[in-house]
């Protein structure tokens, strides 16, 4: 039997997912497509159900930071409920199948099920919890820091082995982490050649304890 060892990020259970669709719709969308548009005001919640998506946020000169990338049974949209602009973009990395949620809808559905309004809270507290611990790290850790924690927050332990199962490249790293791709490029050959991790396939390996510091 595989054994995780990393708690994964809370998702909706099937039969939370099943009722909450019931009062929306579901669209498919292809990947490279902007779901929403930072500034921009929405009234809807939207539950992942098949692929991924990423949110950022971005500049005028179009240099991008992004906040997460969400999979299947995790959902964003949380702050249509205060009717104020969207805090940041999310766009599809895959094809994705959706489930739109009218806000009208999905008050009644939080007043309806306590299960499920009690997700959505601690949703939005984990939320917090992590940009929190994101601008810890980009004020108080240096490169090799906020690189080395995005590996093992992004990793997941089976058989034994920890690993990142998703394709993470250099510019992505780089746009998660705040600093350039030249920087991160050195990181990850230094770990590669002090035998931290290796590449396989798509998955990085993270093959022993990295340093304190570097």
């Amino acid at each position: 039997m595989n054994d995780e060892t990393k708690a994964p990020a809370p998702v909706l259970d099937p039969e939370a997912l099943a009722e909450i669709s019931k009062r929306g719709v579901a669209r498919l969308f292809r990947e490279r497509t902007v779901l929403v548009t930072e500034g921009e005001k929405t009234n809807a919640l939207y539950i992942i159900v098949e692929g991924r998506v990423r949110a950022y946020v971005s500049d005028a000169n179009g240099r991008e930071a992004v906040l997460s990338v969400m999979g299947p049974g995790e959902y964003f949209g949380e702050v249509a409920l205060d009717d104020g602009p969207r805090s940041a973009s999310v766009i599809t990395l895959e094809p994705c199948q959706l489930i739109v949620v009218p806000r009208a809808e999905l008050e009644d559905f939080l007043d309806e099920n306590p299960g499920f309004r009690s997700h959505f809270i601690n949703k939005l507290i984990q939320r917090i919890r992590t940009l929190t611990q994101n601008v810890r790290s980009l004020s108080l850790m240096d490169a090799y820091g906020r690189v080395a924690r995005l590996l093992l927050e992004s990793s997941v332990t089976k058989d034994g082995e920890q690993y990142v199962p998703e394709r993470l490249t250099q510019a992505d790293i780089a746009s998660r982490v705040g600093c350039s791709r030249e920087m991160v490029s050195r990181l990850m050959k230094d770990l590669e050649t002090g035998q931290f991790i290796a590449a396989r396939g798509a998955d990085t390996v993270i093959l022993r304890p990295f340093p304190s510091g570097w």
